[in-house]
């Protein structure tokens, strides 16, 4: 009886964590889109009029709990929480709850961007909240939550990011670090989140893993309640953790520790796409794309061209500023079989701290759109370039399908299939693409999603006319507006 007790209680334990690597999609939808400092009302039209139209499977969120007022609101006042009560810039509860229902009505996944490591950093006298709370972040006084010092860990700084004690007990960038393993501490953090599963969120991305130990971590991911039935999740369903370790690969606290327990931001992945296809890496290495990149095992990894973060660092990782590249290692990333697939939909920046659009009074302002559906007022809405949404209907056409016949040549043009559903050419070289290449499509007519699109049986951009063998002429010139093409199975004349 006992051994069966162990063997039970060691298969739910098992079933539970797997659980929290199933991301909850509806269907054959599988692309996340980051809408980055969006407005509850407005994320729940655009769940409505442009993600399930077009085939997005869910919205990772900032964060929705009450969060410090800072001079000129930079974007990063979010990540220092003042409580937990879900009243912020974007919104209050009522308007929360009511996206989230509305977002799950047509099939959109919410997935919320919390902060479990830390409160407010470093602030002299009274800090005020985006829900009016008072706090003093000097004498690690919250009582919104409540918290005080004792529910901390002693302040200390990080000088060394391969101590351990440091990274996990320390304060990051001065922000005040709760001790995970309070029972206190535990409690409200397990009541926040189970909050939100009430109100039908699909699951959480996890600020700062890194910085709290994986024994605690795993003790607040146990104790979450099942997602909300209400809201069309299964009976049983575990909520879909992702959590943010930055491991370059020679980390003492490193992604291993978290794999486990749910699937973690790929930072590897950004910087290496990133060199590709700024031209400091031959395309034709990544036929190997994946784990003989020394990434984590697909099913684990979320990946992503760039976050809101390191868009904002420079370096090797590309960004709307770079959009040529961007949209091809966009198209590559959808269309390669490899990761849970995140896009980034940023607003418009010229510096670390520039503040999300926002009118006189500091209140966010809505995304406005051109008559190509476009955003025109601070937003830059990647999610909404033609060239990427597109691709996400590529990337949902081929689902489950294997990678085919890859052909490069020798250098920065490359082409591959996915089963027999899909086609992906790139050239990223200076000169023309011009090419018979096998695309694995039945014969007919297809539209290159990529430069137009399949309207009333015609395409509005180019088109690839497949033969019997499945070979098709493909011309991506130098100097074309785009250096993809992608044909898929439901862009068929």
């Amino acid at each position: 009886m006992f051994k069966f007790a162990l063997a039970l209680t060691l298969c739910l334990a098992a079933s539970s964590t797997l659980g929290q690597h199933n991301p909850q999609w509806w269907g054959n939808r599988n692309t996340i889109v980051h809408l980055f400092e969006w407005k509850w009302d407005d994320i729940a039209e655009e769940c409505e009029n442009f993600l399930a139209p077009n085939g997005f499977a869910g919205v990772q969120v900032s964060p929705v709990n009450e969060y410090i007022i800072s001079p000129g609101r930079p974007w990063w006042e979010r990540y220092q929480p003042m409580s937990y009560k879900l009243t912020t810039r974007s919104g209050d509860e009522a308007e929360f709850a009511d996206m989230v229902r509305r977002c799950n009505d047509v099939g959109i996944r919410i997935y919320v961007d919390v902060l479990l490591n830390h409160m407010s950093g470093d602030f002299d006298g009274v800090a005020i909240g985006t829900a009016g709370s008072e706090a003093e972040p000097s004498k690690k006084s919250y009582p919104g939550v409540p918290y005080t010092a004792q529910d901390f860990h002693p302040s200390c700084e990080i000088y060394d990011w391969n101590d351990r004690f440091q990274v996990q007990q320390c304060e990051l960038v001065g922000l005040k670090d709760l001790d995970q393993s309070s029972d206190w501490v535990r409690t409200k953090l397990i009541e926040f989140l189970d909050h939100l599963i009430e109100l039908g969120v699909a699951g959480f991305r996890v600020d700062a893993a890194k910085h709290m130990a994986a024994d605690d971590l795993e003790y607040i991911y146990g104790s979450l309640s099942d997602l909300n039935i209400e809201h069309g999740f299964p009976h049983n369903a575990r909520p879909f953790i992702f959590q943010e370790v930055i491991d370059h690969g020679h980390e003492t606290v490193s992604r291993e520790e978290y794999n486990q327990l749910g699937a973690v931001t790929e930072f590897r992945f950004s910087e290496e796409i990133g060199k590709a296809f700024r031209g400091n890496n031959a395309l034709k290495w990544l036929q190997s794309w994946g784990t003989d990149w020394g990434f984590l095992p697909s099913g684990q990894a979320l990946t992503f061209v760039d976050n809101h973060d390191n868009q904002r660092d420079g370096g090797s990782v590309l960004t709307y500023k770079s959009p040529k590249q961007y949209k091809m290692a966009t198209a590559f990333h959808l269309a390669f079989p490899y990761g849970i697939s995140r896009v980034m939909s940023s607003f418009a920046f010229d510096d670390h701290d520039t503040a999300p659009p926002q009118d006189a009074q500091e209140r966010i302002i809505s995304p406005e759109f051109d008559a190509d559906g476009g955003c025109v007022n601070g937003w830059i809405c990647e999610h909404r370039w033609r060239q990427i949404y597109a691709m996400v209907g590529f990337k949902n056409a081929v689902r489950d399908t294997g990678l085919t016949n890859w052909w490069d040549n020798g250098d920065n043009q490359i082409s591959f299939c996915r089963g027999n559903k899909g086609f992906l050419a790139v050239n990223n070289n200076l000169y023309d693409l011009s090419q018979d290449l096998q695309t694995c499509l039945p014969a007919g007519e297809y539209c290159d999603v990529i430069s137009g699109s399949l309207v009333d049986g015609a395409c509005t951009g180019k088109s690839v006319k497949v033969n019997d063998s499945g070979y098709g002429y493909i011309h991506i010139g130098s100097e074309d507006f785009d250096g993809v093409l992608a044909l898929h199975a439901n862009a068929k004349v």
